[in-house]
């Protein structure tokens, strides 16, 4: 253990923070900071944990003391709600590459911790695929309804083996995939056009393609999508 860092004489920048310096996306502008460390008033905006952290923990991206990705995958788990942690987990993975086994021996070194058992479901639904907090919600629901685990950002060839698509997620052996339509297909209609194309292509090559927006209900989806891998 680095000297001050166990001891709390250092403040640490945790959390979203922390996973926005590792290059995470999605983390608000008025995001609260998490700091580890010393702090009798934070300002608002701030939020002090007084938690002992082993300086293997600790890295300094931009000349900045944060936890290293490992620790702030297990403090995202621990102390978000679920929906927000799985999404926030899925942003840092597909920035630093981590995953739920890199964060396996901090679970194992703080099982008295709080929120250990929320912590490890929310760490073995990472997934970097997610390309959106949108996306990891609709994994989330179909996750949460029991279907089976969809895999993320799979690759679609055309019959001459080229790239053709990467769909959102879905299942191989049924061919079956589902795409959020976010923002963007009401904003840029170049792109829009471009993905209905890419779709089309896709379920040319005997994909059932489910498209989800924001209005969507979860019962609803759910219903499309146990329709679709029961045909």
């Amino acid at each position: 253990m680095r000297p001050g860092y166990g001891s709390g004489r250092r403040r640490i920048i945790a959390g979203r923070a922390a996973a926005a310096l590792h290059g995470a996306k999605w983390v608000d502008a008025f995001t609260p900071i998490e700091l580890v460390g010393p702090f009798s008033h934070p300002p608002p905006g701030i939020i002090v944990r007084r938690e002992r952290i082993s300086g293997e923990d600790v890295i300094e991206p931009a000349g900045l003391l944060a936890t290293n990705p490992a620790r702030t995958a297990f403090d995202l788990a621990r102390h978000l709600p679920h929906g927000v942690a799985v999404a926030h987990l899925d942003a840092l993975s597909a920035a630093t590459g981590i995953t739920a086994a890199d964060a396996a021996p901090l679970v194992a070194r703080h099982k008295g911790a709080r929120s250990v058992c929320h912590c490890q479901v929310a760490l073995s639904l990472m997934d970097g695929g997610a390309q959106s907090p949108k996306e990891s919600w609709l994994r989330l629901v179909l996750i949460d309804a029991g279907l089976p685990a969809p895999l993320t950002q799979i690759e679609v060839r055309n019959i001459g083996g080229s790239p053709l698509a990467y769909l959102d997620m879905g299942w191989e052996g049924p061919m079956v995939a589902v795409e959020y339509d976010g923002d963007q297909h009401r904003t840029d209609r170049r792109q829009y056009v471009k993905d209905i194309r890419r779709l089309q292509g896709v379920e040319e090559l005997g994909w059932r393609v489910i498209r989800v927006v924001n209005e969507d209900q979860p019962d609803l989806i759910v219903k499309r999508v146990r329709s679709a891998l029961a045909a």
